[in-house]
């Protein structure tokens, strides 16, 4: 333990910042300030004896308030410097499992199918467990709620809002049975759905977690989202890309148009980008995995011969500048876990989607 002698007068706040547990101060010639009394004898044969006494007396006096003003001083000192401590010591570092969940009853009766159905498969709670591994320095909010119309998902402020119009809409383009490519229609409900979800993550992990990034902020989400997706198993990573690549697809030939130059001016890519980017990566993990989706001409050889690239330059990014939030533990965890519901499970269509 260390012992420190210092003018008090001076540095009683550097004491105490100092967090040093016993401190002595010396004051040139006054007494008692140390735990130890002055027993230097006065000298005899000069002065007077009543002259001694009230100088012993003035010395006592003055030590005494000299004590006092250490003491004060330590006080102001600790009320001005401690509380800034207790606070660095309240405030938590991040930790994984901070992410909380909420299903707000949808403002449109229409609506209501969505709700209850996405709160039977626990849509909201394997959402909360995928994204569990996140090291996160605050809380993060997922929740269901209705938009007033607007069909949409963002992430603003530590809260992810995805919309039951958005789920709406991707309800009406769900087909009525198992397309050529193996999407049945509640993979192409939550195909979409996850992909989404995952993408708004990326965005609070990328704000959250001050991950600088070297492009177009929506292109690296959609990379990050992919990449979580086929990080899963396999039959999960299928299920889930090809059913977001068919949302894809089937609003790019949707449009009723060739697209105008102000669309490619959107943050976003075009639908049609967007789709070949996420098979892109998907067949640069696995190309056994996702091989007929380039024998069947869904993405071009030409793009498919670099796309073992892309997908390393997006992993290595993950890695370096998210892996490091990452619980291991319960990385393997979410990994190993089946997310989906059964792919015979047919969910009910809310009614604006049933009259598409």
């Amino acid at each position: 333990m260390k012992h420190l002698v210092l003018d008090a007068t001076i540095y009683p706040a550097l004491a105490v910042r100092a967090g040093l547990r016993r401190i002595s101060f010396s004051y040139r010639g006054v007494s008692g300030l140390s735990g130890h009394e002055d027993r230097t004898e006065p000298r005899q044969g000069y002065g007077c004896p009543w002259q001694e006494q009230r100088n012993k007396a003035s010395r006592g006096a003055a030590g005494r308030w000299d004590v006092m003003k250490v003491v004060l001083a330590l006080v102001i000192s600790s009320i001005v410097l401690i509380p800034g401590n207790v606070v660095l010591a309240r405030t938590k570092p991040p930790q994984p499992g901070r992410v909380s969940v909420s299903y707000l009853p949808p403002k449109n009766p229409a609506h209501e199918p969505i709700y209850e159905q996405l709160k039977e498969i626990r849509f909201l709670e394997k959402v909360q467990e995928l994204h569990s591994p996140v090291r996160l320095p605050r809380t993060l909010l997922v929740k269901l709620e209705g938009c007033d119309g607007d069909d949409n998902a963002s992430y603003d402020k530590d809260i992810i809002v995805v919309c039951y119009e958005y789920i709406d809409a991707v309800w009406k383009t769900a087909p009525e049975a198992t397309t050529e490519d193996g999407v049945t229609q509640v993979d192409a409900l939550v195909g979409p759905l996850f992909e989404t979800t995952f993408h708004e993550f990326a965005h609070a992990m990328f704000d959250m977690l001050r991950v600088p990034l070297l492009g177009r902020e929506e292109d690296a989400a959609d990379q990050v989202s992919a990449y979580i997706m086929l990080r899963l198993g396999k039959a999960e990573a299928r299920r889930l890309i090809t059913g977001a690549a068919y949302a894809y697809k089937t609003e790019a030939e949707a449009a009723k148009a060739p697209p105008g130059v102000k669309q490619f001016a959107n943050a976003h890519g075009t639908p049609a980008q967007r789709f070949y980017n996420l098979l892109c990566i998907a067949y640069g993990a696995d190309p056994q995995l996702f091989g007929d989706m380039v024998k069947k001409g869904r993405l071009p050889k030409e793009r498919a011969e670099d796309c073992k690239d892309e997908y390393d330059q997006v992993a290595y990014a993950f890695q370096q500048l998210i892996g490091q939030h990452l619980d291991s533990v319960l990385t393997k965890v979410v990994s190993e876990k089946g997310w989906l519901p059964h792919a015979k499970w047919l969910p009910r269509k809310s009614a604006s989607a049933q009259k598409k």
